[in-house]
């Protein structure tokens, strides 16, 4: 059995090691290892804790989203040693971001690390957001874009200290970025651990977002659904294709995929990353459609569409509708 780690990511002062700190405490977390940059002012020293130094290897094609972290590396390895010779129990482990990293890597280098990809598995993905001074980190720091595209859950912190009315209009660009996300409101890191633990497959996106004038290099969500079962071989190879063209640009893809069978193939990548698929034995609710949200950077739906639809005869089935297309400000 795959040992389950959470990645925490947001970007500086936005409450990361509080919301670690508290969701620490629930007794779901025991026998959990910590992996952090730094060790901070609050005290973690019931768990197993671990600094690493966010050393990141380029590979030769340049890609940054394709970068191995060296430092993950050693420090997962060293963590089943640990294990193994019996000295500590790990159940799951945390991994916390610096403000300024890309989650991309991380994922890449679980998923691609020969040792690790049998023996951990990426259980979610959690973003915090500052209600105060996320709009600006978001105005100013394409990073930021990233770690909530990368993010199952994102947690807008400091909720009690922001306007209200600011709070609602941050939360709508979360949205507006991550349609796919569950979205949380915290105050002084005010979270159970039970709903970051908790996650959920893909949601459609809200129909409140209203679309925003165009540019070539903002942040697009497109939701688009499919009628009828979806060749899963020739749906993987339509996906390859555009991510090896594409994979920077496409920050986000998620959604539940028809294949056949009586449940969805639950599909789950950030930029050139791919999530082992996962097969459920049933549908979460009683919508049994193919539903894909994708978060990309200067692609617009028409281009997915188009490029479905030249897939349409493998596929085996058409592309229904688009569901929605929200833009977010650009980075």
């Amino acid at each position: 059995m795959k040992t389950p780690i959470i990645v925490v990511t947001g970007f500086l002062g936005s409450g990361k090691t509080t919301l670690l700190s508290k969701i620490l405490e629930d007794s779901a977390m025991r026998n959990t290892a910590v992996l952090v940059n730094e060790f901070g002012e609050v005290g973690l020293d019931h768990h197993l804790l671990r600094r690493v130094d966010e050393r990141t290897v380029l590979l030769g094609n340049g890609c940054v989203c394709c970068a191995t972290r060296g430092d993950l590396v050693e420090s997962l390895v060293d963590l089943l040693g640990v294990r193994e010779r019996g000295e500590a129990s790990v159940e799951r482990v945390v991994v916390e971001t610096t403000g300024l990293a890309d989650p991309a890597p991380i994922l890449f280098t679980i998923f691609s690390d020969p040792v690790l990809q049998h023996r951990f598995e990426v259980e979610s993905v959690v973003a915090t957001v500052d209600a105060v001074n996320g709009n600006l980190h978001l105005d100013a720091n394409p990073e930021a874009t990233k770690q909530i595209a990368a993010a199952d859950t994102v947690v807008a912190t400091k909720t009690d200290m922001a306007e209200a009315n600011g709070t609602r209009r941050l939360i709508s660009r979360i949205v507006r970025i991550n349609p796919s996300a569950r979205v949380i409101e915290a105050s002084f890191g005010d979270v159970e651990a039970g709903d970051i633990l908790d996650r959920d497959a893909a949601h459609a996106a809200p129909d409140f977002i209203s679309p925003e004038p165009h540019d070539a290099s903002e942040t697009r969500s497109v939701s688009v659904t499919f009628d009828g079962a979806v060749d899963w071989a020739a749906f993987g190879a339509w996906l390859s294709m555009l991510l090896h063209a594409r994979g920077e640009d496409i920050l986000r893809v998620k959604g539940l995929l028809d294949v056949g069978d009586d449940g969805p193939v639950v599909l789950d990548g950030v930029q050139h990353v791919i999530h082992p698929p996962r097969h459920l034995d049933e549908w979460p609710d009683d919508d049994t459609r193919t539903r894909i949200v994708f978060i990309a950077k200067g692609i617009g739906a028409d281009e997915i569409i188009s490029s479905l639809d030249a897939f349409a005869g493998l596929l085996g089935a058409k592309p229904h509708r688009i569901v929605h297309e929200a833009r977010a400000r650009a980075m």
